[in-house]
């Protein structure tokens, strides 16, 4: 392994409604929970992660690792507007100090797509006070246990929509599919209109980008107010785009459609959080996929695509990069233990050749709720069984601890 910095972050991340269970007051479960659904199956108890959290906790630390990255719950904390829980701000406060008691820096995100119901019932992220009712989120968590956090992500990967449609990842019927959920989510709820942060209408996506860069910046104000030292950033999720022979024009199209705006936005920013899982190459045609092995999302297997996407993100927003989320979907562990060393090795690489990375956060702990894709996907270190919920590592859980042991034992550069 070449070397890393001191102090550098080794992870992995987590978010509430994909882990937890029961996050009942959230949009995503109401929307889980409409006729028709574009959710292939329901999160129900999801991992039971928010009863399990200290034994999860024992994993990570048992890993050697220094960091955990996790959502607080908005819908949790409160479930009807005005109503503030602080059972459930007691709750996550016992996560944050189970963490520090391992040695894990606590990276909180405040909005890892789910919302609480009641929010996206009455205009979402496009209602007038939407940023002002999300800084008021940040700010009663910053009041309880901001002075023990290591960073804050106000938003994870608000360009997702846009990038799945930059890729046509979602075939017509499943979009036309989306509209008639959210159509029937907003008769069920007695409103105009519904949305969940990445459950939006292509027509939407300039009206919600613009939405959510003010309240990205309402929260980082909020979260600077109480702590001004604390480094806040937006996570974004970016493929490394490639152009092939001719393509550099379409690949630049790309960039600038789907990162450029929040990479633009970093610049304000004390980090910008990168989200890895794939390379994208691109000639005068449009994308390609070249022959190879493939990831359980369709595109080849290619560990050196984090390097690349750390590299364009920090050129554009010339702020350092908090890797919080890279993986690999896969049901063959042996891709994954394999994926991992080579994608850390080529992320050293960038490192030593200049480019300011703070950390790096593997997607994710354990097997999940995939979304709209149910529990299928498998990207965990850590399987889960869907009865007991009994927690088995898996060997490229091994594998990264030993990645990240080695890592440590080279002496830093310079």
């Amino acid at each position: 392994m070449t070397s890393f910095p001191d102090g550098f972050l080794w992870g992995v991340a987590t978010a509430g409604h994909q882990n937890e269970g029961g996050n009942v007051h959230s949009d995503i479960w109401f929307l889980e929970n409409t006729t028709p659904t574009l959710f292939r199956e329901r999160s129900g108890e999801a991992c039971r992660a928010y009863d399990l959290f200290e034994s999860d906790l024992d994993l990570v630390a048992g890993l050697g690792l220094s960091a955990f990255r996790f959502s607080v719950e908005w819908a949790r904390i409160e479930p009807e507007r005005g109503v503030v829980s602080q059972e459930e701000l007691d709750h996550y406060e016992r996560v944050v100090d189970a963490a520090l008691e391992r040695g894990l820096a606590p990276l909180v995100t405040l909005n890892h797509f789910a919302s609480p119901h009641w929010f996206s019932a009455a205009g979402s992220w496009l209602a007038p006070d939407a940023a002002a009712l999300f800084a008021e989120q940040a700010d009663r968590v910053m009041a309880r246990f901001g002075d023990r956090l290591e960073a804050v992500v106000t938003l994870n990967e608000p360009n997702l929509e846009q990038l799945l449609q930059a890729g046509d990842k979602l075939p017509p019927v499943a979009e036309q599919l989306k509209r008639d959920m959210l159509a029937a989510a907003a008769r069920a709820a007695g409103a105009e209109r519904y949305f969940a942060s990445n459950v939006l209408p292509a027509e939407a996506q300039a009206d919600f980008q613009e939405a959510f860069t003010v309240a990205h910046r309402a929260a980082k104000a909020a979260v600077q107010a109480r702590r001004a030292d604390l480094p806040v950033g937006v996570s974004i999720a970016i493929a490394d785009e490639v152009a092939l022979p001719g393509g550099e024009a379409r690949r630049d199209a790309c960039r600038a459609a789907v990162y450029d705006h929040w990479l633009e936005v970093a610049r304000d920013d004390d980090f910008i959080g990168v989200q890895n899982y794939e390379r994208t190459y691109h000639d005068a045609s449009g994308e390609v996929v070249p022959e190879g092995p493939r990831n359980g999302m369709g595109t080849v297997i290619e560990p050196a695509s984090l390097a690349g996407a750390v590299r364009y993100a920090h050129q554009v927003s010339g702020v350092p990069v908090l890797v919080t989320e890279h993986g690999i979907q896969t049901d063959d562990d042996a891709q994954r233990a394999a994926f991992i060393p080579a994608a850390l090795e080529a992320l050293g690489e960038e490192i030593a050749a200049g480019t300011p990375v703070l950390g790096y956060c593997h997607w994710t702990l354990m097997d999940n709720f995939e979304w709209i894709f149910g529990y299928g996907p498998k990207l965990g270190l850590v399987s889960v069984d869907r009865d007991t919920f009994a927690r088995t590592p898996k060997p490229s859980a091994a594998v990264y601890a030993d990645a990240v042991r080695a890592a440590r034992a080279v002496p830093a550069a310079g």
